[in-house]
């Protein structure tokens, strides 16, 4: 009778399971700097839309004064989707 190999002890099919997650923890860690640059790109983008949102509600010929006037505000808390797509507007 022949014997079967256990193959948790074959050494090199140990070596190449331990490449295997070094290869995908370099693949995530990618991921993970760009999706922080996104982020990044897309928080600057944010401030730069309502740097330009104030600049034009400030020239509105007769427009109120910054306490009196009611302004749109975007809800950002994470909320579970109910059937709707997109973000709410609140006024």
């Amino acid at each position: 009778m022949s014997r079967r190999v256990d193959q948790r002890a074959l050494p090199h099919r140990t070596y190449m399971q331990i490449t295997c997650l070094e290869m995908e923890k370099a693949r995530r860690g990618a991921e993970r700097k760009a999706a922080s640059r996104r982020i990044a790109e897309l928080d600057a983008r944010i401030r730069e839309i309502e740097e330009e949102k104030q600049a034009l509600l400030q020239k509105i010929p007769g427009s109120f004064p910054k306490n009196s006037m009611r302004q749109a505000s975007i809800e950002t808390k994470a909320q579970p989707p109910k059937g709707g797509a997109g973000f709410r507007v609140r006024y």
